[in-house]
């Protein structure tokens, strides 16, 4: 399905040059505070964990470092664990989710693998809640070599030693009412190419691997969350998002030729969540709950393997 209304930046089937880019760009306003919502946050963590400052965003780098926490004192035998959140900014659940993680979960893994976790990939993009960077580029396209997004490329370069002793990636996500009345209609515009819609689905998802799903992996997680909010029926298809199920709540993706970013490392468990903070049937506070909880489901799952 194709709509033909008319995005109010750019001409109809002409991609955006640097103007449209800068019109864009300029449409965008601060509606909240990465330093008070997130790098607070962090700050309070580190005395449990080591903070790094991985980078910082060009566009204004006193104001968007890149950090991420991890564990203090690292253990070289101990697999790694990964948790990423923000790299879509606009998606709340997974940047709170992944803090809430390491505030009240994270210790029961200590002594059994090291965490790395980047709550928010994107602070720019979290600060005026969109999806794409101040260059009108989506990072989660931009997990490759090459990638066109410094915050793909700075968390890149962040595991680029031990992207292959990575034993678990868990990716925070959000599918909202605006990937439809914003977000997808800003993309088509972008690209000059009509606007392809799709059913938001109306609860927590997973998106696999296609080369690799690690499918009992996935339904460890959807157990668990299942516990804490409801579970995204397949639409009139039998599919979510225009993707066949895999097993209930479960889609597939090739990660790797998308550059999505749980294809960033090696790891053999791997996962994207997806949940609907828009649903009558949860809350903001429930969403981030569940997030928190999958990241444990998935490292629970993921170490119980290598027991």
């Amino acid at each position: 399905m194709t709509t033909d209304a008319p995005y109010p930046i750019g001409t109809p089937g002409k991609p955006w040059g640097s103007a449209e880019i800068a019109a864009w760009r300029s449409r965008q306003t601060v509606q909240r505070s990465y330093e008070v919502d997130v790098r607070n946050a962090v700050q309070a963590l580190s005395n449990r964990f080591e903070l790094v400052q991985y980078g910082h965003l060009d566009h204004d780098p006193a104001r968007y470092p890149l950090l991420a926490l991890r564990t203090r004192p690292w253990n070289d035998a101990l697999p790694i664990a990964l948790v990423t959140g923000g790299v879509h900014g606009y998606e709340t659940s997974g940047v709170h989710g992944a803090l809430r993680f390491l505030d009240q979960h994270a210790a029961a893994y200590a002594g059994r693998c090291n965490l790395i976790v980047a709550p928010c990939v994107s602070p720019w993009a979290y600060e005026v809640i969109s999806r794409w960077n101040p260059h009108a580029v989506d990072p989660n396209r931009s997990f490759r070599e090459q990638g066109r997004a410094q915050e793909a490329t700075e968390l890149m370069r962040l595991l680029a030693p031990v992207r292959d002793r990575v034993l678990v990636h868990v990716d925070l996500h959000e599918t909202t009412d605006t990937d439809e009345s914003e977000f997808r209609p800003a993309l088509a515009a972008r690209d000059g190419v009509p606007q392809q819609l799709t059913e938001i689905p109306d609860g927590f998802y997973l998106v696999a691997d296609l080369e690799d799903p690690q499918v009992a992996f996935q339904q460890a997680m959807i157990a668990a969350i299942a516990k804490v909010t409801h579970i995204a029926p397949a639409d009139a298809k039998g599919n979510i998002i225009g993707s066949p199920l895999l097993a209930p709540g479960l889609i597939a993706y090739p990660i790797r030729k998308l550059g999505l970013c749980a294809g960033m490392t090696q790891a053999r468990y791997r996962t994207t969540t997806e949940v609907y903070p828009d649903s009558p049937g949860t809350t903001p506070d429930l969403c981030t709950e569940a997030q928190a909880v999958c990241v444990c489901a998935a490292l629970d799952f993921a170490l119980s393997q290598t027991a």
